[in-house]
């Protein structure tokens, strides 16, 4: 796209502008040469979630927020007669979401402005983050599946032997040392039966996930005081899934959103409910699937661990198992769907991709 283009099509007629613009995946708005919105088409919309009669006449700033240095290249853009591309970078919009781009920025002389392209990379970045996810989950769990039976054998062994020697001690001061050692094994045996899973395959029925996400609220909402936002779409359909097993799953998420904010003044929990259409999950197409997200105000994600947070003991707390996320990534995964994470100091997102149908919606790219 360049100002030729956009001036051969204004000269096709009224409507050739919209015509091509709008049929467009990439995203392209003008800017004025006061960075007041002057055009978007669809895909522009789409990206800044916004409509065009909302945007149209804006400042940019108020669309994409906590942008100084985006604003300042753009202006000496306009300043310098000189177009500039960016790779990869990150724009902030309300209601915390964040949108992943690559920018190409074109000086137009008539009218004087900017011509704006944005490719979005989030699913690219998506895609490729699940891939990585996928192959990290099947080698991280044919591991701890190794271990955890290399652990749960000997553990039977010491529980009897403490039963047996329990049952020969003459006095009872005796047998609490007993108790102590088969109490704790048992708490081993769980520990090791929670790394390996559920051993039979899920049953799922049709469930509203709203119900479960309002189950998720106030369960933790007895325990821990934060203001929750509710934005759910009140027209999904109903899901597959274990309503048990996905309580779990988003339980042990918001459960640790809720103690990273423990210190945080205002503290803030977004619950966001979405439809996202053709989305592809480790090489299979969905027509459609739910999005849950799960928003924060804390701190955020130290950078050096949010590679390796869904790895099994690896763990942000002081006293962390490490357990929560993998068993919830687990659960996830046996639905056919996905978890992807955002994180930057006072806002991190935990996405949950879950196909609607676990048969008739999927087909192989």
């Amino acid at each position: 796209m360049n100002q030729s283009l956009i001036q051969n099509q204004n000269a096709a007629g009224p409507n050739g502008d919209q015509s091509v613009l709008g049929s467009l995946v990439t995203a392209v708005i003008t800017l004025d040469q006061d960075l007041y919105l002057a055009s978007l088409n669809p895909a522009a919309e789409s990206l800044l979630h916004v409509s065009a009669n909302f945007a149209l006449g804006k400042p940019l700033h108020q669309l994409v927020i906590k942008a100084d240095p985006l604003l300042k290249a753009l202006k000496d853009s306009l300043r310098a007669n000189q177009p500039f591309t960016l790779r990869d970078i990150q724009l902030r919009l309300p209601d915390s979401l964040i949108e992943s781009i690559d920018l190409i920025v074109t000086v137009c002389d008539e009218p004087r402005g900017l011509l704006l392209e944005m490719h979005p990379t989030s699913r690219l970045n998506l895609i490729t983050q699940n891939s990585s996810s996928e192959e990290q989950q099947l080698t991280t769990r044919s591991l701890i599946r190794g271990l955890a039976h290399e652990v749960k054998n000997p553990l039977g062994g010491i529980r009897g032997a403490a039963q047996l020697l329990e049952r020969a001690l003459p006095s009872e001061a005796l047998r609490e040392y007993t108790q102590i050692i088969i109490a704790e094994a048992d708490r081993l045996r769980d520990l090791v039966d929670q790394m390996l899973g559920p051993w039979q395959p899920m049953q799922f029925d049709s469930l509203n996930i709203l119900e479960v996400l309002e189950h998720v609220a106030q369960l933790l909402g007895t325990e821990h005081e934060l203001t929750w936002i509710r934005d759910y779409d009140p027209s999904l359909p109903p899901i597959q899934g274990s309503r048990d097993q996905l309580v779990q799953a988003i339980l042990n998420i918001v459960s640790n959103a809720c103690e990273a904010m423990i210190d945080a003044s205002q503290p803030r929990i977004t619950l966001r409910t979405r439809v996202v259409r053709q989305y592809t999950i480790g090489g299979v197409r969905h027509r459609q699937i739910l999005l849950i997200e799960v928003h924060d105000n804390g701190p955020g994600i130290p950078s050096d661990l949010i590679d390796r947070i869904f790895f099994p003991m690896i763990s942000g707390k002081e006293n962390g198992s490490g357990l929560g996320l993998a068993i919830s990534q687990n659960i996830i995964s046996q639905h056919g769907g996905t978890i992807q994470v955002v994180s930057v100091p006072g806002n991190t997102t935990f996405s949950i991709f879950l196909p609607f149908s676990q048969a008739q919606t999927q087909t192989r790219t």
